[in-house]
């Protein structure tokens, strides 16, 4: 019989506020302190284990042993994810909601989406041309908002723009935030649900008119595993978990920006290296620079580990950034390099984690990520391919602290013109 071993513990009452100080470096800082890729701590007023790594991954993915229901705290249910979404389900209802997801991420509809994005890429930098200098991180979750709303069927008018563009974007800025800020995405959440809500009403009664492929539409009609239409509320929700990521993705083309900044060198290399070396370039940037720090999940029941004793109900942290830049899966992590790209399978169910990991169909790996990575590329495209532009002094640094993490400019543009 194996011998139960003490999980490493961090001593005290409660880490919370010490997890908002450090970030995205709270638990790979743990990890390297106990030299464990698990470790104990309290968090929220209660236990929690912390873990990191491709094993501490496969482990966290693996639906015998962890839940989602109840893992999110009820302030990120507030604002990021929204009441009783595909990310808090489990079991036959969080495959069968799951499925629909995916059924919208067909070649077809990802293509479509990429020739809408492409299209709104255009006019945004006609646009710029004439203001001599922009914010491009607000200008790109200005025409994500659009390319989303767009594809998903769901209208939008000129007028309507900047509003809905602030109320999603609160909603991935404001989770970890205290105070006003976090008010802010709870408004932004109950705007845009009602929002959405009222367009599905106006789908099931027939007065809006929808493509039978588009998120609106299918969203609308969905039953759930059980035969039943989605509660209005519910379904307003998972719209939204469509509208709300393909926004955030401007937080990724900030950084594409800044790398091309950073990296002189791959601009002649992404110029030359056709889609090959984009694909490379963009999975480096995914996971060389922070997006979310970690995921969520609760022990489902209780089991044993490398010795070590999970029981359930404990609240459990993923460390995706912390893997993404673990030393044991990468050579020289903090070294932007695409080219490892080459001798790494492209698709790594629980290494390359910036998005969660294990499958997509069968798991809580994102199923938007495939649009993130085509998203990804058109950005990189026009702002290293179709335009040029001149970069003005600015703070272009970003924190690890802050979550989620931008460069502190949001990367200004200036004299802007196509090539």
């Amino acid at each position: 019989m194996s011998e139960i071993n003490q999980m490493p513990r961090e001593e005290g009452l409660d880490h919370s506020a010490t997890l908002m100080r450090e970030g995205y470096m709270y638990i790979p800082n743990r990890r390297k302190s106990f030299q464990s890729d698990v470790f104990e701590t309290r968090l929220l007023g209660q236990k929690a284990i912390c873990m990191g790594g491709k094993q501490a991954a496969e482990l966290f993915y693996d639906r015998d042993k962890f839940k989602r229901s109840g893992a999110a705290p009820k302030r990120v249910r507030q604002t990021l994810f929204g009441e009783k979404g595909v990310q808090t389900l489990d079991g036959k209802a969080h495959f069968h909601r799951k499925e629909m997801f995916m059924s919208l991420m067909s070649e077809e509809g990802i293509q479509r989406f990429v020739e809408m994005n492409r299209d709104n890429w255009q006019n945004a930098v006609d646009s710029w041309i004439d203001k001599g200098e922009v914010v491009l991180y607000e200008e790109v979750k200005k025409l994500l908002c659009k390319s989303a709303c767009r594809w998903a069927g769901v209208p939008l008018s000129d007028e309507e723009v900047d509003k809905r563009t602030d109320e999603l974007s609160s909603l991935f800025e404001s989770p970890a935030a205290i105070g006003p800020e976090h008010w802010v995405g709870r408004h932004g959440r109950n705007q845009t649900e009602k929002w959405i809500g009222e367009l599905i009403k106006q789908v099931r009664e027939g007065k809006l008119l929808t493509e039978e492929q588009m998120a609106l539409h299918v969203i609308s009609q969905h039953k759930d595993h059980e035969g039943q239409l989605l509660d209005t509320e519910v379904a307003a929700v998972e719209v939204v978990n469509i509208l709300r990521p393909i926004v955030a993705i401007a937080i990724y083309i900030n950084f594409t920006a800044l790398a091309l900044h950073q990296f002189p060198e791959q601009k002649e290399k992404l110029a030359s290296g056709g889609n090959e070396y984009l694909q490379m370039f963009v999975q480096e940037v995914r996971r060389f620079y922070p997006f979310f720090p970690f995921a969520a999940a609760r022990v489902k029941k209780d089991f044993t580990w490398k010795n070590y004793t999970f029981e359930k109900e404990t609240l459990t942290l993923l460390d995706l950034y912390g893997t993404n830049h673990d030393p044991d899966l990468w050579d020289n992590p903090d070294v932007f390099n695409p080219e490892r790209f080459k001798e790494k399978s492209d698709f790594q169910k629980y290494s390359l984690i910036p998005q969660g990991g294990g499958g997509y169909y069968d798991g809580h790996r994102c199923p938007g990520e495939w649009i993130t990575i085509e998203a990804m590329k058109v950005g990189t495209d026009f702002l290293n391919n179709r335009i040029v532009y001149n970069i003005p002094d600015q703070d272009l640094s970003y924190s690890l602290v802050k979550m989620p993490s931008i460069p502190k400019s949001k990367f200004k543009i200036k004299h802007i013109s196509w090539k």
